[in-house]
């Protein structure tokens, strides 16, 4: 059975507390709030494309229906997937305190919650591409062959 969009979305979702996510939730629903999401899911799949052990072709939803994976995506596909969108989540989050400080003078953004409140994200932001950095390269390593490399069979298709 096709991987939903909706199992990653609840991985992601475990992953952050974000306000804005909670009421567009219990507002509109699980299936508004994939809708809105999906982007997040896409820039994640194309970033993590190169690297996944299974397909990640990927059917977008539309009208009434959810999108979902031609696939059936093991567990780590899945954690990874989440864990990037997770970046550009905070992404997000992060360019909307910057637009904050085009709003207000710089006086007042220095003294604004919101200044250190983007400086933490940033800090967060730093260290989470850092993390999703180092899990690629132990996603990789996990999946190499070396018993290959050790026979200096480097192609991997064969």
């Amino acid at each position: 059975m096709p991987t939903q969009s909706t199992e990653i979305a609840d991985l992601f979702l475990s992953r952050i507390r974000d306000h804005k996510l909670d009421v567009i939730y219990s507002t509109s629903g699980s299936s508004v709030l994939s809708v809105y999401i999906e982007p997040w899911l896409l820039f994640a799949i194309n970033e993590f494309s190169e690297y996944a052990d299974q397909s990640l072709e990927y059917v977008q939803s539309s009208g009434s229906s959810v999108g979902y994976f031609t696939e059936d995506l093991n567990l780590p596909n899945k954690i990874m997937l989440s864990l990037i969108m997770t970046k550009y989540w905070l992404e997000k989050t992060i360019k909307d305190l910057v637009q904050i400080s085009n709003v207000i003078s710089d006086r007042d953004f220095k003294t604004f919650s919101a200044a250190q409140n983007l400086k933490a994200k940033q800090e967060y932001y730093s260290s989470l591409q850092e993390e999703i950095s180092q899990a690629l390269i132990n996603y990789a390593y996990k999946r190499n062959n070396f018993k290959n490399w050790y026979n200096q069979v480097f192609d991997s298709t064969v």
